[in-house]
């Protein structure tokens, strides 16, 4: 028997999670990981004529996606060591049936059990849900349906009219009442409404899917096609009142606070006293509706839509936002449709890697404390905190050299850079889940159910409170980033302050080209299109002088033209608009790192490494970070619902502008990879 299962069962939750943290290899504490990957590069192609392929390309010719996934590349491999890590982690926990109720170990090893017992999850059929559907069921009016609409939402069900609490855009120091969109089981309202034949063979097979999960509930075959056609047009008419996610791009357009007595006015056919009083929100005056347009347009549809198609519309989401918890006719229609149909995906992931990310996300703070208690030393983070110092103080010393920006913009933007509050690896405050109980025999979907109005009522609470600035939107497992521009925060989670983004063993040039670039670029998320409309404390607000923000805008349109002409795949375009926020964060936090790395005793020695200069080493390792494959269904998809460039035109069209580059490979002016009206912010 696995000694560590059996002396697992007489420990506390601290030390549940000391023992996960010496139980595990960790390359963060122990064996070296390469610095940059020889093996992965073409020497075939010039770097001078597309660097990707040049630096990614002998890695491109030797690798494939793996089943499961519809991309693969650094972000998946990191992603991968991670969820082997939490699923060690969660055996661990799952085989301790002894553990203390309420434990965190409890709580990991009965969640992730659940989820993990496909003979119960079939053997519980559709009972766990029974309720909301019975409910669904006795709908009897219009007044009846809204209440309903709202008693859905704090379960989880995408239902549209969405109720939720945000910072004030204009005072983030209080959390208000907002009201969003939603409703849409298609990605984005294009899907609904673009004419082209690979849309609407989409939208064929989306129609297919409502049937099939109706037919799943019992509907007869011919009544669940039928009543697709209704969810459907439904759905298309919420679509059409949806607006673009280009015209969502501007904080300006979802920010209309709004009196309680306003909202009839917009939206007469919601009983909105009873609407509120189903989320179990606390009293309120004012309510943030963000777009207008679209609740007179949910209105204009609870008057003009049959009662009878709307329950089968709530039926039908339902069952959506619960497939992965039900039965497998359920999951595996889920996934046919949306893994298979639009993103090209043959088969699903292994029960434990699905498991595993589902207790992440249910669970962050048990799992996140025994996660980076394997994975993420305090040496790790102290090295990570003392790069983004570094970063900061080099934005800051670059803003004053801006001979675009003006004095007094200056002065605001140091202001706000120094401002920041820098989260990194786990939070400083976890959130406590002592409230929240995970009990032992509950179906798999009931507890998830549990978690969704758990969470729910934790946000409903915050209404009308101090907003609680140490919240973080990712869990410490996360590969990935963010800025935040109402907190203005920057948050770099555990899980991507691993190699191949952030290596202990590495040298500066590797580390400042990879992991250094993405905190340079999370930094200048502060001051991209979106994110420079919000001051130091987080307001939105303009700060800017009217000849600084133009000639802000004139060099990020330089951006947007530049990706409106590039091409993820033949035939297919970026959209400039869509992605000049994560562009212009690219170009100027890859600016950034290569600045802040100029400042090293590596570049300054100028040593040659495995036959590349410094310089050429930083490109190398921006670009190796960025390799991947994807298929043709998932890049479609991305070039429409992403705001992030497609990975391969994230270092082609970040480094073709940068002079550094074209130095450091000395690439003629002539050059593929020398963009001649080149694109400059920082």
């Amino acid at each position: 028997m696995n000694p560590i299962r059996l002396a697992v069962r007489a420990l506390g939750a601290a030390a549940f999670v000391a023992l996960i943290a010496t139980a595990l290899p960790s390359r963060a504490a122990g064996g070296a990981a390469p610095a940059l990957d020889p093996a992965a590069l073409d020497p075939t192609c010039k770097p001078c004529d597309d660097f990707y392929q040049y630096a990614v390309g002998g890695w491109l010719k030797t690798h494939s996606i793996p089943a499961g996934h519809p991309s693969w590349g650094s972000f998946d491999e990191l992603a991968q060591h991670n969820r082997d890590a939490l699923h060690a982690i969660l055996e661990t926990a799952a085989a301790n049936t002894a553990a203390p109720a309420g434990s965190d170990e409890q709580k990991l090893g009965t969640f992730y059990r659940a989820c993990m017992d496909e003979a119960q999850i079939e053997a519980a059929g559709t009972k766990p849900v029974d309720a909301l559907l019975a409910s669904v069921a006795a709908v009897a009016s219009e007044p009846g349906l809204v209440d309903e609409i709202a008693r859905l939402q704090s379960r989880g069900v995408n239902d549209g009219l969405e109720f939720s609490s945000e910072p004030d855009s204009k005072d983030s120091s209080l959390t208000i009442a907002s009201i969003g969109m939603g409703g849409l089981g298609l990605p984005d309202r294009d899907y609904y409404l673009k004419p082209d034949d690979r849309t609407a063979k989409i939208r064929g097979a989306y129609h297919d899917y409502v049937a099939a999960q109706l037919h799943n509930l019992g509907d007869a075959t011919g009544t669940a096609s039928q009543e697709a056609d209704a969810v459907l047009a439904l759905e298309t008419e919420l679509a059409r009142a949806t607006p673009t996610r280009v015209e969502l791009r501007d904080p300006q357009s979802t920010y209309h606070p709004t009196a309680l007595g306003v909202l009839p006015t917009l939206a007469p056919h919601v009983p909105w006293t009873s609407f509120f009083a189903q989320f179990g929100a606390p009293a309120f005056a004012t309510v943030d509706v963000n777009i207008p347009r679209y609740v007179i347009g949910y209105d204009a549809q609870l008057a003009a839509t049959p009662l009878s198609t709307w329950k089968t519309f709530l039926r039908f989401h339902v069952v959506d936002s619960y497939a992965f918890a039900l039965p497998k006719r359920f999951a595996d229609a889920a996934f046919e449709f949306r893994s298979g149909v639009l993103y090209g995906v043959k088969e699903q992931l292994p029960r434990w890697q699905r498991c595993s990310s589902a207790t992440d996300t249910s669970l962050r703070t048990p799992l996140g404390k025994a996660y980076v208690a394997q994975e993420f030393p305090p040496a790790a983070k102290a090295r990570a905190a003392a790069m983004v110092d570094n970063l900061q103080s080099v934005l800051r010393d670059d803003i004053g050299t801006l001979a675009w920006m003006g004095p007094e913009t200056k002065r605001r933007a140091v202001e706000k850079l120094l401002a920041f509050t820098k989260k990194i690896g786990y939070p400083d405050v976890w959130v406590d889940y002592a409230t929240l109980t995970i009990p032992d025999g509950t179906p798999y979907a009931q507890l998830v159910e549990s978690v969704r109005a758990w969470n729910h009522a934790r946000d409903m609470a915050r209404i009308g409170k101090p907003t609680d600035r140490s919240l973080w939107g990712m869990t410490p497992p996360t590969v990935n980033a963010y800025y935040n521009p109402t907190n203005n925060d920057i948050v770099f989670p555990a899980g991507i302050l691993q190699p191949p983004f952030f290596n202990a063993t590495a040298d500066d040039a590797v580390n400042y080209g990879a992991i250094g670039a993405v905190i340079g670029h999370e930094m200048t998320h502060g001051f991209d299109d979106r994110g420079r409309q919000y001051d130091l404390h987080g307001n939105l607000t303009d700060w800017w002088t009217p000849r600084d923000a133009g000639a802000f805008n004139a060099r990020a349109q330089c951006v947007v033209d530049e990706f409106d002409h590039l091409s993820p795949l033949p035939g297919l375009h970026e959209n400039g608009k869509l992605i000049q926020g994560e562009a212009i964060a690219d170009l100027g936090g890859t600016t950034i790192a290569f600045k802040a790395f100029e400042r090293t005793a590596q570049f300054k020695a100028h040593r040659t490494i495995g036959g590349f200069t410094p310089a050429q080493r930083f490109f190398l390792a921006y670009a190796q970070v960025w390799r991947s494959l994807q298929t043709d269904d998932y890049t479609r998809q991305l070039t429409i619902v992403d705001p992030h460039p497609n990975d391969r035109l994230r270092v082609i069209g970040t480094l073709s502008n940068m002079p550094e580059f074209r130095a450091a490979f000395r690439c003629a002016i002539t050059s593929p990879m020398v963009r001649k009206d080149r694109c400059q912010i920082w």
